[in-house]
């Protein structure tokens, strides 16, 4: 170690220049556009800097991976330019269009980036979960060959405020969580100001709770060898007892008003004033600044003497801005140094004007430092994204001579599946938050087993006892089975969905949740497509067709999620074999990795890739019978066919997405009776096909006139006069748009109030989803016979 040191102190020293270069560069030498702030977090990247040092350049190898906190993006990135991983256009283009991004960006960042992270606290909780998934790939044939490495969560110290990151550890205490290190960064301050006395005392505590080793990391070496002088004891002690917000201001105030405290605080005590006055205030103030945290030594002695793998919170104590001239001040996280400031540090740097991008720029010994770092371990294999081939999708049918829900034809779905020996079973791993049983994954489980590291028997099956539920764990099991917090499913979604980039072994995740609680963990599913993931989330059941639930289970907004969520196609199949075709799609759609162009007969940019939510219900429907023309199997996945073709003379089309299919086709039968030529649209995806009619669009605004969607091309021979009537069990403005893409005026039905416990026709009636209220809107709102509307109107509500 004693001969890395000196490497591992210019390293630090270079990458604390070159991250505080970058965000100075942004903010006050680049020409601004913008009147708005461009920020960068100085003191929050100064902080960490010496931890990061110790970690890529001294602990980590290639199997490692690495979520990097937030705010201290601009070191990572810093990292990666000394290496040669990041050209100077990027650096230079800090939070440009094009450049480094703000915080730490799988998708949008070129260099090695293992997790996004920017939402605090969802990196720090992913890496328990990507652990799991390591766990879970190497109990396998297909991945035993798959190096062990370490997760590890580089964790501001007010991330813990964030909830998730105690759901998942509890979720980690369950499921024998190892390989799995989350290094606190306890600089004590946050955006509005310093955090309370003694946290450290209760982190610990609860740490230790759910079974983690907690290293405090308190002291540098500077600290530790002065403790070993006379008096040091007398300095240590004040160390401990001095209050955070003091600790901060003095470290602000500079090494006169160290020593003036310490001096009145400790008194004319002999040796512990000796051991003050045989420093110099810059002396001084090192040393009551040499906090673990922010020693390099002292953080690489502390990683290298882990040889287990059982999960460790490193606490490390440092000082917010850390050798910076706004070192300790409470504003200090929004703050940047000044442009007199930083000249002036640039001088104590020792960096000279015009090379201040020169990563080895200040160094006595180039060359040595640069050996140094050809053999760091981390950095040996290159850049570490790994691919794993297309696994082939077998056909998926399903019979549809019986009434079934879209929920029962999904477990059916997965159960026909379980009992074959394809390779897309192997791969599939199925999740969910407490609601196995409850959303039909219980046949696939008792096939296929639920994962444990260690076999566990079922105890109702060894006292036969009967149950429907035949749940052993096992290292070859295929579901992980969650506590109800639907943040953990989304984050463990989230890693396995990212298993063929990090450990080179492609997996099928789907996770099922009740509808309604998709939005308790909305915050973690757009993190888990914003890095790319891929799986399939499946709500179920939704809407106020769940009508015994009531209004707390009955699930409105979903829909508009579906389509608002980048990175996730959304479906709502209203029959079995919709559900089929668009499962066989999805299996395949989860592998694509494409660059991006649009499909031009949908203009969906298909060959990307991405992952799929399915809303499904539990209301039993009567099956429109066997379909095999390909009109209706393309039209499901592209978003929409025509179960009933409208006439030449059509005067009403009724588009429905959806469990209401049944009364939007009753209704244009009682429509049929008094208007010409219906049609019934069957529309699968709004989200697909609201996607590919935008871009058409742009496609036309950018020359290509004859760019069409396929809703373009469904509505193509509509008359202009006729009139859309849509219904979902949803947001009305699901399919309200539909209207606008040829100018036909709409009139839309759906469910804008939270529900309450009835029948299924007692909150239909309520809300307008009715057969009767559809027709009534079309017979009072178009021209023609009127003559059933007072019939109509006797059989709805007043």
């Amino acid at each position: 170690m004693s001969a890395d040191f000196p490497h591992l102190k210019a390293i630090e020293q270079r990458l604390l220049w070159l991250s505080h270069w970058m965000i100075h560069h942004a903010n006050h030498v680049r020409p601004k556009v913008d009147g708005i702030k461009i920020g960068g977090h100085q003191a929050s990247s100064a902080s960490m800097v010496s931890i990061l040092t110790a970690l890529y350049f001294h602990a980590l190898r290639p199997e490692d991976r690495v979520a990097v906190k937030p705010h201290a993006s601009p070191v990572f990135h810093a990292i990666q330019y000394l290496m040669g991983n990041l050209d100077r256009a990027r650096m230079e283009n800090f939070r440009g269009f094009d450049g480094v991004q703000s915080y730490p960006s799988r998708t949008k960042d070129v260099d090695d980036v293992d997790f996004s992270t920017g939402s605090v606290g969802l990196g720090v909780a992913i890496t328990t979960f990507a652990s799991l998934v390591q766990d879970y790939i190497r109990a396998k044939p297909w991945g035993a060959d798959v190096p062990e490495g370490r997760m590890v969560a580089l964790v501001g110290d007010a991330e813990l405020d964030e909830g998730n990151v105690y759901e998942a550890l509890q979720e980690g205490w369950k499921n024998e969580l190892r390989n799995c290190w989350w290094i606190i960064d306890y600089n004590r301050q946050s955006l509005d100001g310093i955090v309370r006395e003694g946290l450290f005392a209760r982190i610990e505590k609860i740490f230790e709770a759910f079974g983690w080793d907690v290293v405090r990391v308190k002291y540098g070496t500077l600290q530790r060898a002065a403790f070993a002088e006379p008096g040091g004891a007398a300095l240590r002690d004040w160390i401990d007892r001095c209050p955070n917000q003091q600790y901060a201001a003095l470290t602000f105030m500079g090494g006169a008003v160290w020593r003036k405290r310490l001096m009145e605080d400790l008194g004319d005590q002999g040796d512990v004033s000796a051991l003050i006055d045989r420093r110099t205030d810059t002396e001084l103030a090192a040393l009551m600044e040499n906090l673990g945290g922010n020693c390099v030594e002292t953080m690489a002695e502390t990683f290298a003497a882990i040889t287990h793998d059982r999960p460790t919170c490193f606490l490390a104590y440092t000082i917010k801005g850390w050798g910076t001239p706004i070192a300790g001040h409470k504003d200090n996280h929004g703050g940047l140094m000044n442009p007199t400031q930083f000249a002036t540090w640039q001088k104590h740097m020792g960096v000279p004007e015009g090379q201040e991008w020169e990563p080895f720029a200040a160094l006595p010994d180039p060359a040595a430092l640069r050996d140094y770092l050809s053999r760091v371990p981390f950095f040996a294999k290159g850049r570490r994204r790994f691919h794993d081939a297309s696994i082939p999708v077998p056909g998926i049918a399903i019979d549809t001579d019986r009434e079934i829900s879209t929920q029962a034809a999904f477990g059916k779905i997965l159960d026909d599946l379980s009992k074959g020996d394809s390779a897309l079973a192997a791969r599939i791993v199925t999740t969910s938050p407490d609601v196995t049983g409850t959303t039909n994954l219980g046949p696939w489980v008792n096939r296929r087993k639920l994962f444990a590291r260690q076999p566990l028997a079922d105890a109702f099956i060894e006292h036969r006892i009967p149950s429907t539920a035949k749940w052993n764990f096992a290292p070859e099991g295929q579901h992980i089975e969650l506590g109800i917090a639907e943040m953990n499913l989304f984050l463990l979604l989230g890693a396995a969905g990212l298993s063929h980039s990090l450990f080179g072994k492609r997996t099928f995740p789907i996770g099922t949740v009740y509808d309604p609680f998709v939005h308790r963990g909305l915050d973690a599913l757009n993190y888990a497509c914003y890095q790319d993931s891929r799986f399939i989330i499946v709500g179920t059941p939704s809407g106020v067709t769940l009508a015994p639930e009531g209004g707390a289970h009955q699930s409105i907004g979903t829909p508009l999620t579906g389509m608002s969520q980048d990175g996730l196609a959304a479906f709502e199949p209203a029959f079995a074999d919709e559900l089929a075709v668009i499962m066989e799609w999805a299996f395949d759609y989860l592998q694509r990795d494409g660059d991006g162009d649009p499909d031009e007969r949908t203009w969906l940019r298909d060959e990307t890739g991405g992952s799929v939510y399915l809303r499904l219900s539990t209301n039993p429907l009567e099956q429109p019978g066997k379909r095999h023309d390909d009109a209706f199997r393309q039209g499901a996945i592209d978003g929409a066919y025509w179960l009933r073709k409208p006439g030449p003379n059509c005067s009403v089309v009724v588009a429905y997405q959806g469990v209401v299919a049944p009364e939007a086709i009753a209704a244009a039968g009682i429509i049929g009776e008094h208007r010409r030529d219906v049609g019934v649209l069957a529309v699968t995806s709004s989200d697909r096909l609201n996607a590919g009619w935008t871009a058409a669009q742009r496609a036309r605004a950018r020359g290509n006139a004859k760019a069409r969607s396929h809703i373009e091309t469904l509505f193509a021979d509509l008359p202009r006069d006729c009139l859309f009537v849509t219904v979902i069990d949803g947001p009305p403005a699901t399919l309200a748009w539909l209207g606008a893409v040829s100018g036909h005026r709409t009139v839309s039905h759906g469910v804008e109030h939270f529900g309450q416990t009835g029948t299924i026709g007692d909150l239909y009636r309520h809300f307008g989803l009715d057969r009767h209220a559809l027709a009534q809107s079309v017979l009072a709102l178009s021209d023609g016979d009127r003559s059933a509307l007072a019939a109509l109107r006797s059989l709805l509500p007043s």
